[in-house]
């Protein structure tokens, strides 16, 4: 291989965080990709007709609307357009009931009733302070928050979550609020549980919960763009086994901590293997993805308005299905994303033809097929659904790592969400990215601030290694508009 400054293994948003950032500085960078195609989590498929595409992993993207990283980087600005739906997320209950979050923090606590106080006395001093509740909460907390009064914000409200979700009395608010804190996809309630119910809460009226227009591989496509045009290159269709490789003094590793005990084998310090060991995989996501003939029925018609729908039921319920999967309790009624994409992006259809996504959380390793599960589930909420389904594909969580191995176990967050695990992501250390082998620094989900479309841990891993490597205390620029690369390329400096 030829040599490069930075090699990168995994393009996934967080492997090519890193990429770009360090090309923008400058360096040569070489990303090597196992699978045919870029993205990770951002790639999709045309599964069961050439003209509907399917997103395999994620759908919906808040982060790519709010965080740091893409904010400077400025989707919009390269033509990835991030479509707001008309309703941001609705939680369907039994009957034609249903409670709804809009974009419009008024409207939506006008539809709470007596709840719509108390909902807006917990949100609408966070949208005040978005960018701030943001970029604290995707830190990594290893530094001051730039907004002071955020800390001041969060600590009472993550304490009423976690004690009885912030006064909230009605079962449609509290649904509604419970709903988003399952993304955590673990114990509730939970205080990082909770942080997650308030950054997702809480951008439902600020940035929102947007779709790229024509799916999610668009937001992958403008990184590696953008890596392209600043001399950076892609290989593709290719497993990286050995860290021996790879011909480059910094690496980036976009893997699970079980990754790089594969790559780096003996190489690595005993008390560090040890604890890498020791890092918690959580439950696991099972997928379903289906093309069908209509819109879903809902039986509250408004439901599909929204852009993402959460079945769980009352809070009560949620509690148990998403403690049992915790546990590895394999139930009937687990919690279930669905998105019917075209309801924001008309283009996703096509003669009438649509996809529709669905996660169910389950336990990890799980090996039922989610299709009769998640087909169920919507059934109970939107009854007719499955005769309109055209044709489907399951993927158990057992085998999503085949299609991703930072998804071990089905696992999509790379790695439990735990107090613990949510700022010590993998091991206890001030600075998390690097490893005890030089010039190797881990970039993943796995590491702080976590899972989500965000590239913050790549952006935070390549600016560690900026700083060690090649004595570059500022970040470089990532905005569209300055296309230039540095003149000089920075020297490493160990």
């Amino acid at each position: 291989m030829t040599r490069a400054d930075v090699a990168v293994v995994g393009s996934g948003p967080n492997g090519l965080a890193a990429a770009v950032t360090m090309a923008r500085a400058g360096l040569s960078v070489h990303v090597h990709e196992q699978a045919a195609t870029v993205g990770g989590g951002l790639r999709g498929e045309a599964l069961f007709d050439s003209e509907i595409w399917h997103d395999v992993c994620a759908a919906v993207h808040p982060m790519a609307a709010a965080s740091a990283f893409f904010r400077e980087f400025d989707l919009a600005a390269r033509g990835v357009a991030l479509l707001q739906p008309p309703i941001t997320y609705a939680h369907p209950l039994d009957g034609d009931a249903a409670a709804f979050a809009y974009h419009d923090l008024d409207r939506t606590c006008d539809r709470l009733g007596p709840d719509g106080y108390r909902w807006r006395q917990l949100m609408a001093p966070l949208v005040r302070h978005s960018a701030g509740v943001t970029d604290f909460l995707l830190s990594g907390q290893r530094s001051l928050p730039h907004d002071f009064a955020v800390p001041l914000l969060l600590g009472p409200r993550l304490l009423g979550h976690y004690l009885g979700v912030n006064g909230l009395r009605t079962e449609a608010a509290r649904a509604l609020l419970t709903g988003v804190a399952a993304h955590a996809m673990g114990r509730l309630p939970s205080l990082p549980a909770g942080a997650i119910a308030l950054l997702l809460g809480h951008l439902a009226h600020a940035a929102g919960w947007p779709l790229p227009q024509g799916g999610s591989v668009r937001i992958a496509k403008a990184l590696a763009d953008d890596l392209r045009a600043h001399g950076g290159m892609v290989h593709t269709g290719h497993r990286v086994t050995d860290l021996a490789e790879l011909d480059a003094p910094v690496i980036m590793l976009d893997t699970t901590p079980r990754g790089l005990l594969a790559l780096a084998g003996d190489r690595l310090p005993p008390r560090y293997r040890r604890a890498l060991d020791r890092f918690h995989y959580g439950p696991g996501a099972a997928k379903a993805d289906l093309l069908v003939s209509e819109p879903i029925p809902w039986a509250c018609p408004e439901v599909g308005r929204a852009g993402t729908v959460h079945l769980g039921g009352i809070r009560a319920a949620m509690l148990a299905a998403e403690n049992a999967a915790a546990r590895g309790e394999a139930g009937e009624e687990p919690f279930v994303l669905v998105v019917d994409p075209a309801v924001t992006d008309p283009g996703r259809a096509v003669g009438g033809r649509r996809p529709v996504w669905a996660y169910a959380h389950v336990p990890n390793g799980d090996i039922r097929d989610p299709v009769p599960l998640i087909t169920r589930r919507i059934e109970r909420y939107a009854p007719g659904f499955a005769d309109t389904v055209i044709a489907a594909r399951g993927v158990p969580a057992a085998e999503y790592q085949t299609y991703n191995p930072n998804y071990p176990g089905g696992d999509i967050g790379a790695g439990a969400v735990t107090l613990t695990q949510s700022v010590f992501r993998p091991v206890p250390a001030w600075n998390p990215y690097r490893t005890p082998l030089p010039g190797v620094y881990l970039c993943s989900a796995s590491t702080p601030p976590g899972p989500s479309v965000h590239g913050m841990c790549g952006h935070l891993a390549a600016r560690a290694a900026l700083r060690r490597e090649f004595n570059m205390p500022t970040a470089p620029h990532l905005g569209p508009k300055d296309g230039t690369i540095v003149a000089e390329r920075p020297r490493r400096t160990s």
